[in-house]
């Protein structure tokens, strides 16, 4: 475990290192990221989010798959806060397996924290390992196999290769 200090991202830097946009960016801010080790993220969680008009009526319920994309978001961030200066330019991370467990559903006003610990980093890819949870109660589980790859080489591996 690292001495340094932990880095955190407000919401500017997250939108900038992330992929994804709204309404598919599941993190607000970084509290606590160790470079190589560990990120401490959160996801505020409101009423307002598109998701919750079908899901479900009469009962607000975050989809489980978004909390993983959100446990996911928080690998990336982490990934490419861990990489040595300029390697974490170009391409976009890909997860190639998820093993995930649901413990308890997220609700609109839940502040969702994501907890990732990279296990492993592998040539382009790596493992990890994440939490997700609402104040102390554990909301889902996860382990993360991802890689790294080009964009260009992803559009040519499309069918009609475009």
């Amino acid at each position: 475990m690292s001495d340094s200090s932990p880095l955190s991202l407000d919401f500017e830097e997250v939108r900038r290192l992330l992929p994804q946009s709204h309404p598919f960016l599941m993190v607000d801010k970084v509290t606590a990221l160790f470079p190589g080790e560990r990120i401490v993220a959160v996801k505020n969680v409101t009423g307002n989010e598109r998701f919750f008009e079908g899901h479900f009526p009469g009962l607000a319920v975050m989809p489980a798959a978004l909390i993983l994309e959100g446990l996911a978001q928080s690998t990336i961030l982490l990934t490419r806060k861990s990489a040595p200066a300029g390697a974490a330019d170009g391409g976009i991370y890909l997860f190639g397996a998820v093993h995930a467990r649901m413990h308890r559903p997220v609700f609109p006003g839940d502040v969702l924290r994501y907890e990732v610990k990279l296990l492993k980093m592998y040539g382009s890819g790596g493992a990890a390992e994440g939490n997700a949870l609402v104040g102390d109660i554990l909301c889902a589980t996860a382990e993360m196999y991802f890689s790294k790859v080009d964009p260009a080489e992803l559009r040519r591996s499309r069918p009609g290769g475009r």
